[in-house]
């Protein structure tokens, strides 16, 4: 079993479809082992996105995780990481499949709904960032 991280951003808070990207998650097999909704300040979505640092959308994507209410939550199952990425579909939604979460809900590469680790070693560290051993089921 494996897992990973998702968030569901600000802008999918905002849009209401927390419950459409648990149920598209789970619909695949895969469960939520923990989850929490929270308000990431500028400081924290900085260190977050740490790996960003030296990139161009560095300053604009740490400025909107933190414009409003986030929902992290550990997603498990076989192949979990792959599974994720293939649900949420490319990052920019216009090259997104249809039927993905990005190609449905998504408005812009950067407001585009959800973030998943994309690989084991992400994971690894994104997930401890938010949730505790003992939070995760």
């Amino acid at each position: 079993m494996e897992r990973t991280l998702s968030i569901v951003k600000p802008d999918g808070v905002k849009k209401n479809v927390v419950g459409e990207v648990i149920s598209r998650f789970e619909k695949k097999e895969l469960k939520i082992s923990a989850l929490k909704m929270l308000l990431l300040s500028k400081e924290e979505a900085q260190r977050f996105y740490v790996v960003h640092k030296e990139r161009p959308f560095y300053g604009s994507l740490t400025h909107f995780m933190s414009e409003g209410p986030i929902v992290v939550m550990v997603v498990s199952g076989e192949n979990a990481i792959a599974k994720v990425r293939e649900i949420m579909g490319a990052t920019n939604p216009k090259d997104a499949a249809p039927g993905t979460i990005r190609a449905d809900f998504a408005s812009d590469i950067e407001r585009n709904i959800v973030h998943g680790s994309d690989s084991q070693q992400s994971a690894a560290y994104e997930i401890p960032f938010f949730f505790s051993s003992l939070e995760i089921l």
